[in-house]
């Protein structure tokens, strides 16, 4: 039997061997993983002992891979799988700074999870023809792995691993929608965990508003202004750097309004007003004028000139 091929492109191909089943208890089918060292385009810590993974079989867990590997480069070298759409820890927690950094960081973790509701599957079905990544514990187990797999081509009879142990992973099938039922309907205890978690992480956030809101009570922004909090103000601190930056503001207000005649509302008002006093006494004026002309020519009245 001539050895079978073992890359496509940069590729390396791994046949994994399906376990029997009760409709096909004679065959014994095999599915196609793609591998290569994981390259990603945003480059992380863990990428030299990495390996990405095309087209991992739809019923995919950790327990199934770590199987295969193990039959592979002996056990204990998976480290951590994650597969397409799953969330890491790197993208459900931000990054915090040194100062607490391990405390706030748990913390993070801890309202994460608070914050998700019971799931009601216990095992998770992949999309056909997705991905996966697997971190093993150095480098060296990479290129084991993709050594040991080039060696299982070039042999007559390759023995190619068997997919996973299905006495560790939750059955398929009728068990797993009969489990799907049942997580459906949550125990009370395991809804008021979820409800006291929830609060535990919204009292926390709330505790951490009011302490920044504390520690900036009497610091000025750029504009000067100084945020008065809830409480009052603890002290005269930085009085002086506050009346600084009011003055600074004032002299930029100023400029702002230099050669703007009437760019606000109230000086249009005022400047509207000034205008009607004036029509008003050239009014009274011009009433005055009349009378005293109508005096001088008689009771007759006042008559036009011709």
């Amino acid at each position: 039997m001539a050895p079978s091929q073992s890359s496509i492109a940069d590729y390396t191909l791994l046949p994994i061997t399906l376990p029997s089943t009760a409709a096909l208890p004679l065959s014994k089918p095999t599915h196609t993983i793609y591998l290569r060292p994981h390259a990603p385009k945003v480059p992380t810590e863990t990428d030299s002992r990495s390996i990405f993974l095309v087209n991992v079989p739809v019923d995919s867990t950790t327990a199934h891979f770590k199987t295969v590997f193990s039959s592979l480069i002996g056990s204990g070298r998976v480290e951590e799988v994650i597969f397409e759409g799953d969330k890491t820890a790197s993208t459900a927690v931000v990054k915090v700074s040194e100062k607490g950094g391990k405390k706030r960081k748990r913390e993070q973790e801890e309202d994460t999870q608070a914050s998700e509701l019971p799931t009601t599957w216990n095992r998770t079905i992949r999309q056909s023809g997705s991905t996966a990544v697997i971190t093993l514990v150095d480098e060296k187990s990479v290129e084991l792995t993709l050594k040991a797999i080039r060696k299982l081509h070039k042999s007559s009879k390759p023995q190619w691993p068997i997919w996973g142990d299905e006495k560790k992973v939750a059955k398929l099938g009728h068990a797993r929608y009969e489990a799907h039922y049942k997580l459906r309907y949550p125990s009370p205890a395991a809804l008021q965990a979820h409800v006291d978690g929830f609060m535990a992480a919204f009292n926390r956030r709330e505790e951490e508003a009011a302490a920044e809101a504390k520690r900036s009570r009497n610091v000025p922004d750029d504009d000067g202004f100084v945020t008065v909090t809830r409480g009052g103000r603890t002290g005269p601190a930085r009085m002086e750097e506050a009346e600084r930056k009011r003055k600074e503001l004032e002299e930029r207000e100023k400029e702002k309004l230099s050669g703007r005649d009437g760019f606000y509302r109230f000086q249009t008002r005022e400047k509207r007003k000034e205008e009607q006093k004036a029509l008003v006494l050239g009014f009274e004026e011009d009433r005055k004028r009349v009378e005293g002309m109508r005096e001088r020519r008689g009771k007759g009245g006042f008559r036009p000139e011709r």
